[in-house]
């Protein structure tokens, strides 16, 4: 280790208490995606940047420019305003740029009563590990790449290359923040986005499209319902018509996929049907999500599954005359991976080891689901993902993330810094 990382490093850890309180306090912040709160963290964020010494980009995005922009993500919620935000820290100018990008958007809370607290922003720490709405999924990752930015900052390291931090809106419905990042201009030669990993490397992530099903019935008083068509009923084959799709679609996938139960999910998450409990219901509308293959072009996937419902209708009397309109909306997030030929795994696992003494080698997966590394990777930034807590926690009551894991990718996100940007 040289004399510059050791130097970095207690930097890190001299600040970890710190570190820990910004968090709590970054997770008491309710920053649902589309709330106000959404860009009042973003002006938080801001300052604790300036103050880190950082020069600071902070704008207040085109929301109009960017949704009819080229290859916009899609999104989920409305938004009044959003923000954007990256902190640069200078380096000499003849090297590599880094940069580290994490979402400060969190999920609702689902279900109240399933937490074991009433206070989910709680920040709270219980044995080890902070609680808390977004404290997995991910401010403990911003969090700890804020911290190893701090640290090469507070060392005095002399970088020959640029190191930024990106804090951006919207990551869970489609990635308004990083696509309007992109659209500012800003670049760098290798990005990791600390998602919660369990501290492994992601290389690929699949894609997720977003998909609305109308279904057609007929309506008519319940009393005399074999007059109508239930379009209640009419889901029951759209549904076996979706499993079977969705078990021909992972009957054969990527090694970085076969880890997992189900490395590409179809799946429906909300369904509406009928406006009278005692009428046939003459509409049925459900929404989820398509998993898309590593490396399988979008409108492929679309084109499956629009041709998995017409078969499902073609089969059936009624949806034969009143097909059932397939919509794609929201979030349509593309899969990505790692660039080919990219040295960033090597050097990420690398730092990893050495910050944790060599006895935890890191795994190498894809994931089942969407992210923001497609928008890097597709703009030519070979990223990856490496942070702290387990996804299975994301989205999840209860959700916590172990102050250790925090530490531990602080400190090897402050080494890959070194490491990529160099030394002068």
């Amino acid at each position: 280790m040289t004399d510059w990382a050791a130097r970095v490093l207690a930097e890190v850890d001299a600040a970890a208490p710190a570190a820990e309180e910004r968090l709590a306090a970054l997770v008491a912040v309710p920053s649902v995606g589309g709330s106000d709160a959404e860009h009042d963290i973003q002006a938080e964020l801001a300052g604790d940047l300036r103050a880190a010494g950082l020069d600071v980009d902070h704008w207040r995005l085109p929301l109009p420019e960017l949704l009819a922009a080229e290859g916009f993500p899609g999104v989920e919620v409305e938004r009044a305003e959003a923000w954007g935000l990256v902190g640069r820290l200078a380096g000499r100018g003849d090297g590599p740029t880094l940069m580290l990008n994490g979402h400060v958007d969190v999920v609702p809370v689902g279900d109240p009563a399933a937490w074991s607290t009433p206070d989910h922003f709680s920040g709270r720490v219980v044995d080890g590990e902070l609680h808390g709405r977004g404290a997995c999924d991910m401010k403990a990752g911003l969090v700890a790449a804020m911290a190893a930015v701090s640290a090469v900052r507070r060392s005095g390291a002399p970088l020959r290359g640029d190191l930024l931090l990106a804090a951006v809106p919207g990551e869970e419905d489609g990635g308004l923040g990083t696509f309007a990042t992109l659209a500012r201009g800003w670049r760098a030669d290798a990005c990791v986005v600390p998602e919660p990993t369990s501290l492994d490397l992601v290389t690929a992530a699949a894609g997720a499209l977003t998909f609305r099903l109308r279904v057609p019935g007929r309506a008519t008083h319940a009393s005399r319902r074999t007059e109508g068509v239930s379009a209640l009923d009419k889901l029951v084959p759209l549904l076996a018509g979706l499993a079977r799709l969705e078990a021909a679609r992972n009957r054969d996938v990527d090694p970085l996929m076969t880890g997992w139960p189900l490395a590409y999910p179809l799946s429906i998450g909300r369904v509406t049907a009928g406006d009278w409990a005692s009428s046939v219901p003459d509409l049925l509308v459900a929404e989820g999500r398509l998993g898309v293959a590593l490396d399988e072009p979008v409108e492929d996937a679309r084109t499956a599954f629009e041709d998995a419902v017409t078969e499902v209708c073609a089969a059936d009397p009624w949806l034969r005359e009143h097909p059932v309109e397939v919509q794609w909306w929201g979030g349509q997030f593309a899969p990505g991976r790692l660039a080919a030929g990219s040295d960033l795994a090597d050097r990420m696992a690398l730092a990893h080891r050495t910050v944790t003494g060599g006895s935890a080698h890191p795994g190498r997966r894809g994931v089942p689901y969407g992210s923001d590394l497609r928008l890097l990777a597709a703009a030519g930034i070979p990223t990856l993902h490496y942070g702290p807590g387990d996804a299975v926690l994301a989205h999840a009551p209860d959700e916590r993330v172990p102050l250790g894991e925090v530490r531990t990718a602080a400190r090897a996100l402050a080494l890959l810094a070194l490491d990529v940007c160099g030394l002068a």
